[in-house]
């Protein structure tokens, strides 16, 4: 369990508070909006009503007492900049901000961000890479080109083993586990043939999963 400041509720701040309390943190909420703060209160452990710039208001907080704090300010860029920085200032542990843009998220890591989400690239590229074959359940993207997919079991491999396939010498791409009746199984033998009824996970770069399961 982790202490969290979450700053912004809207939409995108409304969603990481219901996610980190399914993961049973404790949130500390805050918006200028009353409404905002309202409709989460159900998620969070506790909320303020103040704005994140006013360095006073948000030294009471105790944000160097937080194992990380989140800005979620996605409708005004230089409240997110001044909150970021005044966080890092009054020091915050780690800091995530959230980003629009290239531009966004250059700024925000000059200005004392450690790690800067930038939701709407993100879900671009899980989408144009899901939307790239129809065998693709599901995309994780680690550190650049590096990535994680869930894939149908190809046709041309059903029958046939990890061994069989050898896709680890030939394309520098390895099979992580496999899911089957909903059971996700990691470390599997490498000599167990693969059904119609599985999934794979596979991780490796990007270019060369493209080229190992043809998408």
């Amino acid at each position: 369990m982790k202490n969290i400041l979450l700053i912004g509720l809207g939409r995108f701040g409304r969603h990481i508070a219901e996610e980190l309390f399914k993961l049973d943190h404790r949130i500390m909420a805050v918006d200028c909006d009353e409404a905002r703060v309202n409709a989460v209160l159900n998620f969070v452990t506790n909320a303020q009503i103040g704005d994140s710039t006013d360095k006073a208001f948000l030294s009471s907080l105790g944000v160097d007492n937080y194992d990380a704090a989140i800005v979620a300010i996605g409708d005004h860029f230089q409240s997110s900049l001044e909150t970021t920085s005044l966080l890092k200032e009054l020091g915050a542990q780690h800091v995530i901000a959230r980003a629009a843009t290239d531009v966004h998220e250059k700024f925000l890591l000059r200005n004392g961000a450690d790690e800067v989400v930038y939701p709407e690239k993100e879900l671009a590229k899980w989408t144009a890479v899901k939307c790239s074959s129809q065998n693709i359940l599901d995309f994780i993207p680690i550190d650049g080109e590096i990535s994680i997919l869930e894939t149908k079991v190809p046709e041309n491999w059903l029958g046939k083993s990890i061994i069989d396939l050898d896709i680890r010498k030939k394309y520098g791409v390895n099979v992580l586990g496999i899911k089957k009746n909903g059971t996700i199984e990691l470390g599997i033998n490498p000599e167990t043939a693969l059904d119609g009824n599985m999934s794979l996970y596979v991780a490796g770069n990007i270019k060369a999963i493209k080229k190992c399961l043809h998408f």
